[in-house]
């Protein structure tokens, strides 16, 4: 299927913005045009801005031209500021602004200067020579050169005496035992699975070639001034970041609402955490962020804090207002990192801005993966530090990194990024259209509903600016009848659907770029057709209330790495073990879903933290949870023996009252 590419020829004058597209379009139609481009004509008005965010002209908008008008014609100001809208709505755009001097330059350097791609000059009267580089232009961003150069070296059908053992596959060939693997996974990617032992495919750990040139297109296009690609997931990017950042005993902030791998991190690199408890919603069972006033006065405490790291948007779609809260760490002299492993998209549309980095974040990780089109684990880490240290990162990445990366995911990072590019805008848009379709839908069935941000949003939070990316919808079971867990067995079971993920009374549906007409009709069609199936309604019980954190007796880290006791969680009348209450925790204690720490390492361990992880597993039988252990069918926790406890460095202990003291925030 080839591309069809729109340049829009932004002008006052309707004379010469009709004759530069024909001018163009003659040019397209002699000239080599891989990419479909085509130049359409469009007032120096509104209606431009219009042109580009609409997706109903068959073709991908992925340039501007904007004339700033002839000299004395007072078109000029409007011209520079309509460029700027345009590229404040789609950053990816390349844009190009007509001129009739070099002293045109001063106006357009003040107010757009960073957006502009290049000049053109009225007097060159050179079409064929502008459609060149606008088409070089497009081709630039269409690149993909490390899939691009894996493809090529996979079609040489070179014979491989290297890792992988497979060998392209011929392993699996002939084998009554695994031959089906052969074709269910496929020639081509088998073949792909190549190794370091390639030298015209770069190294991951070393980029000097392709690699490093799909990575700096990444940047570019996410709007980073560094960015790298990683194998291994958000978790590890997340990692990567803390160990480069942080230093044995350095405090850090961090939502106590972060992904397990945020909470590793701290163990791994030895720092000093200070937990700050996020906003929850008991009646949805859902988690949200940290209150901004939690945040504020957590920086005013600690102004020796080395890192704020935060988690936007959540796995349910809550995001921050993050520009001020970054402000505020910055203010402090504190880096900002920003787990965005569930918002990877919303660079490539407007609805979904700002992203981190466009509010100021020092570090932001995207699981790309996961809403945008890479293969699984494929994740980047995106760098607008500005004392980032290379060197110190790279030593760092290359600790977590293997030494045989799979190169597909690589290839698949480098197209996701080609594709978000491309026509990401219209794709995202096509979601979001879709995502109030089923709103309305679901909504309209009378049993089920999906909730708005105004009820997904617990009370302290109403006032911070939180907003909701409304691809994430969250379906609210009540009226229907139907069981969570039962619902998502039955949407499975029967309908073929599968749901992201469900709390006791919700479910939650994740729409990307690959949601289609298709799956959004059977998806409705299941909905109407269960809530035809009336039942009479729920009542659900509230969430259980987390316990607050309660207080760190040492730092994670040297917890962590003790051997400690196991104790069980039960005592022998089926109670929670009392024995427990007092005692440091070795391990991070996580019930899956949500993922939140009830215990971390180095923690104190309190009585209502026990009753809490009993009450799940004796009510909650789809919750996993992790770090306990099992022995002899007796679930079991470690903790620091009395002798290890006292042999550690003490940390200062200062009971969490509330938010606003040290450990509670």
């Amino acid at each position: 299927m080839k591309p069809a590419t729109h340049v829009l020829v932004v002008s006052a004058d309707p004379a010469w913005r009709q004759l530069v597209c024909d001018g163009l379009n003659q040019a397209a139609a002699r000239h080599d045009n891989p990419h479909g481009l085509q130049a359409v004509p469009c007032p120096c008005d509104s209606s431009a801005l219009d042109a580009a965010l609409s997706t109903h002209h068959g073709a991908d908008v992925l340039g501007v031209l904007v004339d700033h008008g002839p000299p004395g014609g007072g078109q000029g100001a409007a011209a520079v500021v309509l460029a700027q809208r345009l590229i404040e709505a789609r950053p990816e755009l390349s844009l190009y602004v007509v001129l009739e001097d070099d002293a045109d330059k001063l106006l357009v350097e003040q107010l757009a200067s960073d957006a502009v791609d290049g000049y053109f000059f009225r007097g060159e009267d050179d079409c064929a020579g502008w459609f060149r580089i606008l088409a070089a232009e497009v081709a630039g961003k269409a690149a993909t050169p490390f899939y691009d150069a894996l493809r090529d070296y996979v079609a040489q059908a070179k014979d491989s005496w290297h890792t992988p053992g497979h060998a392209g596959g011929d392993a699996f060939k002939g084998s009554p035992w695994v031959g089906d693997f052969h074709g269910f996974v496929g020639e081509e990617m088998l073949r792909a699975d190549l190794s370091c032992s390639v030298p015209a495919l770069d190294s991951l750990l070393h980029p000097t070639g392709v690699i490093a040139q799909a990575q700096r297109l990444a940047a570019q296009a996410f709007g980073a001034r560094k960015t790298y690609f990683a194998t291994n997931g958000t978790s590890t990017s997340n990692k990567v970041i803390f160990q480069s950042l942080l230093t044995p005993g350095d405090k850090l902030l961090l939502d106590r609402n972060c992904h397990k791998s945020v909470h590793h991190g701290v163990i791994l690199s030895g720092a000093r955490p200070v937990y700050l408890d996020s906003a929850v919603n008991r009646q949805w069972g859902l988690f949200g962020p940290v209150p901004k006033a939690t945040i504020a006065r957590a920086i005013a405490e600690h102004p020796d804090a080395k890192v704020l790291i935060l988690t936007s948007c959540t796995y349910d779609g809550l995001r921050y207002d993050l520009r001020p809260i970054i402000e505020m760490a910055h203010a402090a002299g504190i880096k900002v990192i920003v787990d965005e492993a569930w918002y990877g998209h919303a660079r490539f549309h407007p609805a979904l801005r700002p992203t981190a980095l466009e509010c100021g974040a020092d570090y932001a990780t995207q699981s790309t993966h996961k809403v945008l089109s890479a293969f699984s684990q494929a994740s980047m880490i995106h760098v607008n530090d500005p004392g980032f240290d290379e060197h110190l990162f790279r030593e760092n990445f290359n600790m977590h990194a293997s030494t045989s990366p799979q190169y597909t995911l690589i290839a698949s990072l480098d197209v996701a990024r080609k594709q978000a590019v491309m026509e990401g805008y219209r794709l995202l848009d096509r979601s979001l259209g879709y995502a109030r379709e089923l709103r309305e839908k679901i909504n309209a069935t009378g049993a089920f509903r999906v909730l708005s941000l105004e009820e997904l949003l617990p009370e302290e939070l109403r006032h911070d600016g939180v907003r909701l990316d409304p691809t994430k919808l969250t379906i609210d079971l009540s009226a229907s009848g139907w069981g969570a867990d039962e619902l998502r067995d039955e949407l499975i079971g029967r309908y073929n659907l599968q749901v992201e993920k469900n709390t006791h009374n919700t479910l939650t549906l994740l729409l990307t770029i690959g949601t289609t007409r298709s799956k959004v009709s059977r998806l409705f069609d299941a909905m109407l057709r269960l809530a035809k199936q009336r039942r009479a309604p729920l009542t659900y019980a509230r969430m259980p209330e987390v316990p607050r954190f309660s207080s760190l007796a040492c730092l994670p880290r040297d917890a962590f790495y003790e051997a400690g006791e196991r104790l069980p969680l039960l005592d022998e009348a089926g109670q929670p073990n009392a024995a427990l209450q007092g005692r440091v925790c070795c391990d991070q204690i996580v019930p899956y879903p949500p993922g939140i720490p009830v215990l971390v390492p180095g923690q104190v361990v309190e009585a209502g933290a026990v009753a809490y992880l009993v009450r799940l597993l004796q009510t909650q039988r789809t919750i996993e949870l992790h770090g306990l252990a099992m022995q002899e069918g007796e679930w079991h926790l470690r903790v620091l023996t009395p002798a290890e406890q006292a042999g550690l460095r003490a940390l200062p202990r200062r009971r969490a009252q509330s938010p606003q003291t040290e450990q509670g925030r």
